[in-house]
Formats: structure tokens, C-alpha cells, sequence
């Protein structure tokens, strides 16, 4: 081959070997970003056969483990206000403040979809989540059931209607829940992290490939939970929207609810200490993860760092013209990059992100790298 000889007469055998890695690293990075990430943005979940013929009534279960009157006057009003005519909100408390349960129960007298139940706290036995959701799941009179928590809020009052709306099509519904906008870069950088690492699994579930959803924006059937004999891993406190999905969760039985009137939002109680903290705590349940799930979120983060890896060393030592081609590359791959991270943002209503983007994909395998060296030390949050 004429043209093959002559580039490895004018760069050698490692000219050659990095235009190659530079290639086939290019067309991973398309291949997730066009292929995988690009169905996000198109897919529509009535194309899946129906199951039901209307939409259900509903049961919202919120477990409360600390007597929080911001979520009782801020964000309850938000689920209480939702746009369904038949839903009924159960708050499971566990704790020991009678008072606080007792304006509770008062709530009812306004609002009467308002169903309690109370779980003493007694620090000799400590709750899991699962155990409130539990006890949540069996005090609820509807056969469909929708999880939240109380950090996070409604963007809308079509939240509840649209999540009801997937169980006509599937016995489990997973929706987006994104991070608060306030101000600053920590706070653009959660917001694209959780949105980035949020498109790994809304990506699988679109292919019909699940693997999870958000403890914050999720429902099941009582079917599926009992039929299941409920939460696994119950020598966790984590793992009731991953490692229990994974067992329950089919290529036929789950709906994907994406609109931004479907996003949820989750409160922010820090900065990025506070955030790499609930990245360890919840990121304990990876290495239980099916080998086949971690390998491709992986697959993407490591062969972006190659690439910018290969590209910096063709940038560094090659000649001119070799510059001139890596630099094309990058752009392609930035192109299709910031085409589509657009694209899934204005689907899951996350505005505001893509003009920082490139320092998130720059810097974001360094966090991820200090993240998986927080997971090797033990998280005695985790284990019960």
C-alpha cells in the first residue's frame, strides 16, 4: 500500500501505532456519545407495548429520618400540589419526636392524600432506608409506587402525572433527578456530573439494557417488590435503586420517563467535600455491579483519557502537519461531544451546562480517579 509506505517512511512505526490508537479511540468516543448517549435524546417510551389501559393511582412513599420542617413547608407542597387525580402521599418518620409526628398526622385535616406511619428510633437498632421503605410500601393502598426522598423537589406539577403514565407500559419507571442550581462552578460541576453519569444508565435503559435508576425518582409495582421477597443486600444501607433494580429489573418490564417536566431536583448541603462524600457513600455498590455494567461505564472514561493521552503526546513530539491532524481529531470529537451532551441536557431540562462542558471532560477522570481511591478504604456508613 503506496500510501501506508510512505507514512511510515515520514513518521516510523510509532507515528503509525499512534495515528492507529488515535483512530481507534476516536471511533469508541463517537460510538458512546452518537450511538449510545444520541438515543436519549430521541427515545420515546410509547413505542413500548401497554400494559394497562389508563393510568393507575399512585402511592408517593418518602421516608423521613430527621425531623425536617424545610421538607414539610418547601418541598411537600411541591408533591402535594401535583397534577393526578388519584395519589396519595405516604410519610414514613423514623424517629423519637412525638411532636414532630404529631404535626404529621395534622397534615391530613388539609390534605387528606396524606397517609403516616412511624417507625420509633431507637439507637440501639438503627433503620436502614430499605426497612423505612418497607414498612412505606406495605402502609400504601395503591399497587403502583413511586420513591422519592425528602432533598429532592418537583420542577412541575406534571412530575407525578408522567411517572404514572409509565406504568402503563412497564411495572418499573425510572425518571431523571438532577442536582440544584445554585451559583458557582462546584455546584456546574455536580450538576454535570450527576446529568453525565445519569446518561450511563437512562442509555442502557433506552436499549432496553437496565441496570438502575435514582433512589430520588423511581417507582415499582408491589408485584415486582413482593414477588422479589423485597430489598436485597440487606447488609447494606445502600442499594435499593441499583443492586435491587438489577435483580427485578428486565428488557420488557421498565419504562424511561424523559422530560424536564419529569425532573426532579436534588437539594445541595455543601460544596465538592460534600459531594466526592455521597459519590464514596452510594459508590460502594459498584464492584457488586455485573462485570458487563462496569465495563461499560468504564470503557468510555479510560479510552477519553487515552485519547487526550495519545493526542497530547502526537501535540508534543510530532511534526507539524501530524499537529495539525490530531488537532482535527479533537475537534471532531469535541463536535459530536458538545452536540449531543446538548441535545440529553435540553431532554433531562439541564440548562446552562454546556459552555463549561470542556472542563468537565477534562477534569472529570481525575475526580473519578480520586474517587476510586476513596472506594478502596472501607465505608463503615455502608455496612450495617
Amino acid at each position: 500500500m503506496p500510501f501506508l509506505d510512505t507514512f511510515l517512511r515520514c513518521y516510523g512505526w510509532e507515528g503509525a501505532a499512534l495515528a492507529g490508537a488515535l483512530l481507534v479511540l476516536l471511533s469508541v468516543q463517537l460510538y458512546y456519545y452518537i450511538f449510545v448517549y444520541g438515543r436519549i435524546a430521541s427515545y420515546k417510551n410509547n413505542r413500548r407495548p401497554a400494559v394497562l389501559d389508563a393510568e393507575p393511582p399512585v402511592s408517593v412513599i418518602i421516608p423521613l429520618f430527621t425531623e425536617d420542617y424545610g421538607f414539610i413547608e418547601e418541598r411537600l407542597p411541591l408533591i402535594l400540589a401535583q397534577n393526578y387525580p388519584d395519589f396519595e402521599t405516604v410519610l414514613v418518620y423514623v424517629g423519637s419526636d412525638n411532636d414532630f409526628y404529631e404535626d404529621l398526622t395534622r397534615l391530613k385535616h388539609s390534605f387528606p392524600q396524606i397517609t403516616t406511619t412511624k417507625i420509633h428510633l431507637d439507637p440501639r437498632f438503627p433503620i436502614s432506608r430499605k426497612m423505612a421503605l418497607n414498612v412505606g410500601i406495605k402502609s400504601a393502598h395503591c399497587e403502583c409506587l413511586v420513591f422519592t426522598s425528602t432533598d429532592a423537589a418537583p420542577q412541575t406539577d406534571r412530575w407525578l402525572s408522567l411517572m404514572a403514565k409509565g406504568f402503563v407500559r412497564g411495572q418499573i419507571v425510572v425518571g431523571y433527578c438532577g442536582v440544584e442550581r445554585t451559583r458557582g462552578f462546584a455546584n456546574r460541576m455536580m450538576r454535570t456530573w450527576r446529568m453525565m453519569h445519569a446518561a450511563d444508565w437512562i442509555a442502557r435503559a433506552v436499549r432496553r439494557r437496565p441496570y438502575r435508576a435514582t433512589l430520588h425518582n423511581m417507582g415499582f409495582t408491589k408485584q415486582v417488590y413482593f414477588g422479589a421477597n423485597g430489598f436485597s443486600h440487606l447488609n447494606m444501607n445502600i442499594g435499593e435503586d441499583d443492586l435491587f433494580m438489577q435483580r427485578v429489573m428486565t428488557r420488557d418490564n421498565v419504562s424511561v420517563i424523559l422530560s424536564p417536566r419529569a425532573t426532579l431536583r436534588e437539594k445541595v448541603w455543601g460544596g465538592l467535600g460534600w459531594w466526592m462524600g455521597q459519590l464514596r457513600y452510594y459508590g460502594s455498590a459498584f464492584r457488586f455491579y455485573p462485570i458487563e455494567v462496569r465495563n461499560f461505564i468504564q470503557w468510555e472514561l479510560w479510552s477519553r483519557v487515552l485519547f487526550f493521552t495519545a493526542a497530547a503526546c502526537a501535540l508534543w513530539v510530532m511534526p507539524f502537519e501530524y499537529k495539525i491532524a490530531a488537532g482535527v481529531l479533537l475537534l471532531v470529537r469535541y463536535a459530536a461531544v458538545v452536540w449531543q451532551v446538548r441535545r440529553i441536557a435540553r431532554r433531562l431540562g439541564e440548562g446552562g451546562l454546556v459552555r463549561l462542558y470542556f472542563l468537565y471532560d477534562l477534569f472529570s477522570p481525575l475526580w473519578a480517579f480520586v474517587l476510586g481511591v476513596l472506594l478502596m478504604r472501607k465505608d463503615d456508613r455502608v455496612w450495617r
